[in-house]
């Protein structure tokens, strides 16, 4: 298992493999070739951004059996998701901002995210794994109330992209069988989901497979899985939340 992070030291920004506290500097493209510089780094030294610069996110509705049978939706016969807007983007300890727009409610909502490494157009389930680079933490913050707001029109992009509401880290680990992995969120101290990636839906392969039937995936690009039971509001003025998953690590923010 490797874990992949972008990090910014002394108003540069890098990247390179992170074990324990030490970062190991690697230069040229992470999902190319890339090559260690030589340089380490103390990891409390640097601030950790988001583990890699998306051209996209994509966002998974109803892929969590658990959650589909207590919302009393049927299984999807093929994955129903959305984009969020590049804007959103946001790495580990940052701050997740209420928008000026919106006073709703925001939930917070805890998923396994796919990082893609290799240019995907078409591929088949079974190639489908040459394709995936790693996996990250992700949440996927919503202004939950916007969502139903217009009866003539979902506005699922819209309550999904504002600005900071596409988290993700906070590294990349490669090397992991993510069936067997489990996602926690802990809002505030207290634990409020805690779900098996066991009870996708659609699994990893599937899902990069079939989306790269509708749209090129390229490298960098993050796949949000989904969320199951649990999600709930984050509440004025403060919440400390994070999203952990075993072998990747703790995606900790700040909503206010």
């Amino acid at each position: 298992m490797t874990h992949w992070g972008r990090f910014e030291h002394a108003s540069l920004v890098g990247f390179g493999t992170i074990e324990g506290t030490t970062v190991y500097v690697h230069e040229g493209d992470m999902f190319g070739k890339p090559k260690k510089t030589g340089k380490t780094l103390k990891l409390a030294e640097v601030r950790l951004l988001m583990p890699c610069v998306p051209t996209k996110m994509i966002a998974l509705w109803n892929n969590f059996r658990a959650l589909a049978k207590k919302i009393e939706m049927p299984e999807p016969p093929e994955p129903l998701y959305l984009l969020k807007g590049n804007n959103s983007f946001l790495g580990p300890n940052e701050v997740i901002r209420r928008p000026k727009a919106y006073a709703g409610k925001v939930v917070y909502e805890g998923e396994l995210g796919i990082v893609i490494g290799k240019k995907a157009t078409n591929v088949s389930e079974a190639d489908a794994a040459r394709h995936i680079f790693g996996y990250t933490c992700i949440n996927d913050v919503t202004a939950v109330e916007l969502i139903s707001k217009d009866k003539t029109f979902a506005q699922w992009v819209r309550a999904k992209s504002f600005d900071t509401f596409g988290v993700f880290g906070p590294v990349i680990a490669t090397g992991l069988d993510p069936k067997k992995l489990t996602v926690k969120t802990v809002l505030n101290g207290d634990e409020r989901q805690n779900y098996p990636i066991s009870d996708m839906i659609f699994q990893p392969a599937k899902l990069v497979s079939l989306l790269s039937d509708d749209m090129t995936l390229m490298p960098g690009d993050v796949i949000c899985c989904g969320t199951s039971l649990g999600v709930g509001t984050m509440k004025e003025p403060k919440n400390d939340i994070s999203v952990t998953i075993e072998g990747i690590g703790t995606l900790s923010n700040v909503f206010q």
